[in-house]
This record gives C-alpha cells, sequence and structure tokens, in this order.
C-alpha cells in the first residue's frame, strides 16, 4: 500500500503509514488502485469537502450512472451556522423502514439479500469494489459506541459525499488520522456507493449488513445517513451485544434536577416517533408562559396549567443507551452511558420562531458549524430550524433534522448514570366513541416489569410517525422497538430485555402517550408534565393506595390522582373512558384493537429457545390476563 497521502488543508505532502493498519485483503487492494484516497486530519476539513471546498456556495452532489445520465443526489448549502443538505426527491428524506436485508448465512430473521433480490450478494459486492477503484476516496476511522466497546470502525466513501462522512464523523466519532493507532484495527466497514441505488435496486434505500468473522460489513446504497451512519452503526451495537451479552437500548435519557434539588433520572424508550428526543427538552410553553395540557378536538376547550419552574436538565442520551456489562457490575438499577458522539436531532415540531429557544438557540449560534438535513438553508444565509424543506408547495418535510454534537449541549452528562425509571412512549390517535382508536392511553401509566417486557416486544410504530417513508395502519417497531435496525434473531433480543429487567430490580417502568390522549391533542405534554411531576415526588415508587389498576390491563395502574404545582391534572386525562367524547364503549373498543395488536405481534417470540419466564408472561397477555397476574412474574 501507498504510504504517502494528500491530506485535506495540508500545504505540504505528509507520510502516514497505513501498511501497520489491520485491513481486508479486498480494502488494500482497492485502496491500492483507486483514483486516490485522503484520510481526514479534522472535522473542519470534513465540513470545507463536504461544501465543495472554499469558494463554493451550493455544491451538488451528483454521480454519473450508467444508463441514466447524470443523477443529482442532493445539494449543500452554505450557510453561516452550517452545512444545509437537501435530497432531491422526497423519498430520500427519511428511511425507508424495509430497507435492511443480511448478506451472510448467520442467524437472523431479517430478509436475507438472495431471497429478496434472488441471487447471491458476492457478485454486487466485488461489482462495488471495482466501482471504488474508479473513484476519489474518503478513508475515515471512528469509534462505534464512543470508547467504552472497545472497538474502531471504517468509512470508505466517494469524496463528493464529504457530508455523509462528516456526519458520520459528527455521530460516531471520528478519529483524525494523525490520532489513529498503530495497529488501527475495524470491527465494521461502512461501504457508502450511492448510485447502485439507480443501478440496481430501482431507486429504493438498500443497506446490506454482512457479518463476517470478526468483520460487520454495511454496504450503504443511499446517500441518507439514517439507515447506515446511524441506524447501520446501531445495528452493530445490537450484533455484537447479541454475541456478548449486552444491549443498547433505543432510548433517550435525562437527569432532572428539581426546583427542591431532587435528582432523578428517566430513560424514555419507545419506537421512531415516540418521543425520545423531545424527553430531552425543555417543555415547551404558550406566549403566556402556560401550559397547554391539551386540546378538545371536538369541543375546542383547552386546558392550561401554571409551572413557574420547571426542573433542570441534564441530557445524558438521545436515542442510543449503551448497557455495556463493564457499567452494571454490583448495581440494582440499570446503568447505562451514551452510544454516540452526537444525536440525530429531529425538528418536525419547530415550525414557528420561540417554539423551542434552547434548541434554537444551539442551532442558530453554534459554537462549531453543524449539518442541517431537510431544511430550507440558503447559501450564506442562517440555517433556521423552523423553515423545513417542502416535499410539496405547502407540505414541509416532516422529517427535517441536525446533527448535535455533545460537546455542544449545554449541561451534557458524560460519566454513566443509573436509570430510575424507564418510561416507555407510543404515538397515539384520537379516540372517540364513534371512532374509537388504541388512543386510550392516559397521561401516565404505571406498569409491572413483566408487563414492561411486553410493550418492549411489540412495540408500537405509532401514529403519523414523522421519521419514516409512510405506513398504514397500527404496527410495530420490533423487539426493544430496535428490532429494525438489528441483524439477528428476535427472540435473542427478547431473552437480553428479559435477563436485564430481572437483572435490574430497583428500575421502575411507566408508560406516556404523545399526540392525543382520547379525544384531546396534547402533543408531548404528557411525557413532559410525567417527567416533571415524577421528578418531584422523588424516586420512591408508589404505594399500593395511590393506584387504580386500569380499564384495560395492558395499561397497568393509573394513578389515583395526580398534582403538579398546587395543580390537580384532570382525571380525565388519566382515566381515559371518563372523557364523554370517549366513555366506556369507546374505550373498550379501544382496548380490543389494543390486545388484538398484542396478539398479533406476541406469538412469533414463542421460539423453543424463548425464556421460559417469557413463554409464561406471553401466554397469561395472550389469554387476557390480569395486573395481579403480571405482577407476579416479577414482583417489584
Amino acid at each position: 500500500m501507498g504510504t504517502v497521502l494528500i491530506l485535506w488543508g495540508s500545504d505540504n505532502m505528509q507520510n502516514i503509514n497505513i501498511n501497520t493498519w489491520r485491513l481486508p485483503r479486498e480494502v488494500k487492494g482497492l485502496l491500492d488502485n483507486c483514483v486516490k484516497y485522503l484520510i481526514p486530519q479534522s472535522r473542519d476539513e470534513l465540513l470545507s469537502l463536504a461544501m465543495g471546498g472554499e469558494g463554493t456556495d451550493l455544491f451538488e452532489v451528483a454521480y454519473d450512472v450508467p444508463g441514466q445520465g447524470r443523477i443529482k443526489e442532493a445539494t449543500v448549502a452554505r450557510c453561516k451556522n452550517g452545512a444545509a443538505v437537501n435530497y432531491t426527491t422526497e423519498y430520500m428524506r427519511r428511511r425507508d423502514p424495509d430497507c435492511m436485508v443480511v448478506a451472510d448465512e448467520g442467524p437472523t430473521d431479517k430478509p436475507r439479500y438472495r431471497d429478496r433480490f434472488g441471487t447471491s450478494f458476492n457478485s454486487l459486492r466485488t461489482e462495488t469494489f471495482e466501482w471504488f477503484k474508479k473513484q476519489s476516496l474518503i478513508v475515515m476511522p471512528f469509534t462505534p459506541g464512543q470508547e467504552t466497546t472497545g472497538y474502531y470502525g471504517l468509512l470508505i466513501a466517494p469524496d463528493n459525499a464529504g457530508f455523509f462522512a462528516a456526519g458520520l464523523g459528527d455521530l460516531q466519532g471520528m478519529i483524525p488520522v494523525q490520532e489513529v493507532p498503530h495497529n488501527f484495527t475495524p470491527r465494521t466497514i461502512v461501504y457508502l456507493a450511492p448510485p447502485f441505488r439507480h443501478t440496481h435496486f430501482e431507486g429504493k434505500q438498500v443497506v446490506v449488513h454482512n457479518r463476517l468473522e470478526n468483520m460487520h460489513e454495511i454496504f450503504s446504497y443511499n446517500l441518507y445517513p439514517g439507515p447506515s451512519a446511524k441506524k447501520g452503526i446501531y445495528g452493530l451495537l445490537l450484533n455484537i451485544g447479541e454475541k456478548e451479552g449486552w444491549l443498547t437500548l433505543h432510548g433517550s435519557t435525562i437527569q432532572l434536577i428539581t426546583p427542591y434539588d431532587n435528582v432523578a433520572t428517566i430513560m424514555h424508550e419507545g419506537a421512531s416517533g415516540g418521543g425520545k428526543s423531545e424527553m430531552i427538552e425543555y417543555v415547551h410553553r404558550l406566549e403566556d408562559g402556560r401550559l397547554l395540557l391539551g386540546r378538545n378536538i371536538v369541543t375546542g376547550e383547552q386546558r392550561r396549567l401554571t409551572l413557574t419552574q420547571a426542573c433542570a436538565l441534564h441530557p445524558v442520551t438521545d436515542d442510543m443507551a449503551l448497557c455495556h456489562p463493564s457499567l452494571q457490575e454490583n448495581q440494582r438499577k440499570l446503568v447505562i452511558t451514551d452510544a454516540e458522539e452526537a444525536w440525530f436531532l429531529r425538528v418536525n415540531h419547530i415550525d414557528h420562531y420561540g417554539t423551542e429557544p434552547y434548541l434554537e438557540e444551539l442551532c442558530v449560534h453554534p459554537n462549531e458549524p453543524l449539518i442541517f438535513l431537510n431544511i430550507d438553508g440558503v447559501p450564506g444565509g442562517t440555517c433556521l430550524l423552523w423553515e423545513h424543506t417542502q416535499d410539496k408547495p405547502g407540505q414541509p418535510c416532516p422529517n427535517p433534522r441536525v446533527i448535535m454534537p455533545r460537546r455542544l449541549v449545554p449541561n451534557i452528562v458524560n460519566e454513566p448514570v443509573t436509570v430510575d425509571i424507564r418510561s416507555f412512549g407510543v404515538r397515539t390517535p384520537p379516540c372517540t366513541r364513534e371512532r374509537p382508536t388504541y388512543g386510550i392511553v392516559g397521561y401516565l401509566h404505571v406498569l409491572p416489569p413483566a408487563l414492561a417486557w411486553i410493550w418492549r416486544l411489540v412495540a408500537p410504530r405509532g401514529h403519523e410517525n414523522p421519521s419514516i417513508v409512510e405506513t398504514m395502519g397500527m404496527t410495530s417497531e420490533g423487539v426493544g422497538s430496535y428490532w429494525p435496525f438489528a441483524t439477528g434473531r428476535r427472540v435473542e433480543q427478547a431473552n437480553l430485555l428479559l435477563r436485564q429487567i430481572k437483572d435490574t430490580p430497583d428500575t421502575r417502568y411507566t408508560l406516556s402517550p404523545n399526540q392525543h390522549v382520547g379525544a384531546w391533542w396534547v402533543s408531548f405534554m404528557p411525557q413532559w408534565i410525567a417527567r416533571e411531576y415524577l421528578a418531584r415526588r422523588g424516586i420512591a415508587w408508589f404505594r399500593p393506595e395511590q393506584l387504580i389498576p386500569a380499564r384495560c390491563a395492558l395499561l397497568g395502574y393509573v394513578l389515583r390522582s395526580m398534582q403538579i404545582e398546587g395543580t390537580i391534572i384532570p382525571q380525565w386525562f388519566l382515566e381515559v373512558n371518563k372523557q364523554p367524547e370517549v366513555g366506556d364503549n369507546g374505550y373498550d373498543a379501544g382496548a380490543k384493537i389494543l390486545y388484538d395488536f398484542f396478539r398479533r405481534e406476541l406469538p412469533q417470540f414463542l421460539e423453543p429457545d424463548l425464556d421460559p419466564l417469557g413463554k409464561e408472561i406471553i401466554t397469561c397477555c395472550m389469554d387476557g390476563g390480569t395486573i395481579e397476574d403480571y405482577e407476579k412474574f416479577i414482583p417489584a
């Protein structure tokens, strides 16, 4: 291999010997034979490359595609506060939930490449390597899972996709070339080859996972970083954890400091759109400073709450919580740390100035340039979070994003934390007597551990999910709500989740909806109110007399009453059947929809190697078990 590289931003040649790197034979071959390859020295160099170099205000990311001519995939605008990336098609502005395929013959419940496309992946793999040999490349080392896992990764990408490399570098922790270990040995390699989306996959997003011995290859055949730079690396961590016996949970984590100096740590899990990013945001206020608890969609009535001082927020994780065994020793509560170096924040709810001042200030006046996606940034202007790219005239893209490095987030917690409460979020549609739905979830439910495990198996994707290509009806995100990113077997993940819940008996479980509570539109207020309430009352758990079994056993318990700073939350926000627009009949019809969904999703876990306790819990649910039944499985 060559030992002399030209580095971006360097005035002189610099000698970098990568013969000491332990790379696969094919990688050595393509680097020896490509036009050139460059290893970035810094984030600034990657961002400059992403925006086409100095003097370029609007850079086009385009490729010559055999038989189709030159196809423009995206534009990158140089804004005052960073790079605004915009894709040319609506389809590419969010993750396709069916993009993953597995190429190897290892254990998996996911679609295999040969089954979906009718041929072995080997020929396309070879063709991809041959394409790389004709390109100028970026070769970028990074650290998946931060330093906790002890593993390294490598990105190989065309050099006109600098924004993708910069985004992955932010998310996973780019290693500058001068800091790469002498015997650098990647555990994963991400190959980015965008033109193959058009030549082989009819324009669809496809990410191929190829799990080799001691190497996890990720072939990204599209430029949207969600399925690969973000969720592809998540899949790598899940695969390693499946082999080593640990999990990377799909959750945001916040450490709360109340006005009375109580400290509580809540991790909020759930499918995409389930409120993870919102859980680490400050509560949204009306112009007069009050909180809008909800607006009745039938009567137009509004309920507000005065909250003079909210809890101080110390964010820990946004989306990926690493539960490495080195953190858990002799702990009865779950211990986690962040698996990422930056957060892939969705900002579709910020549709005008002043919606989220905390985040808006971070993005309008950042200490370092940021990377924005699906936001209408004008070259030379300031990229504004509420100026979402239009999918169609008058229809803003529901998935605008900003990649926020953790080091830029105020009060960030960089050390591992113990989790007091694991909350689960679900997007819920409106529910009325005339049009019953599963929108019967109240503001706050308390779940026994066994029932909390069941919710993490079915993981409802929920109502009007903004993060992925649209799907119809109530669907599941799969086990742990991270199943779309996993490459192995769902029963293995179910067993790991159950063992984790049993091994951390002092961590408690709650459930909160977003968007609707019965006939009331509520946005993300239930989880914000639950957060304030749970932190204020302290980490001592509820006494039995404070709880009422929910009318639907799948929803655990509801509170007899809920009071924040002297204001009582209306009971119909806690028990949806008490809303006159819903009533017992509408509620029970919604409960049937919920039960039908659970009974449709749970049988797939009844494999011979499912934990026997798990089989009992699932059987209980299928038989319509009571809340008392769930309590007996794993006493809290």
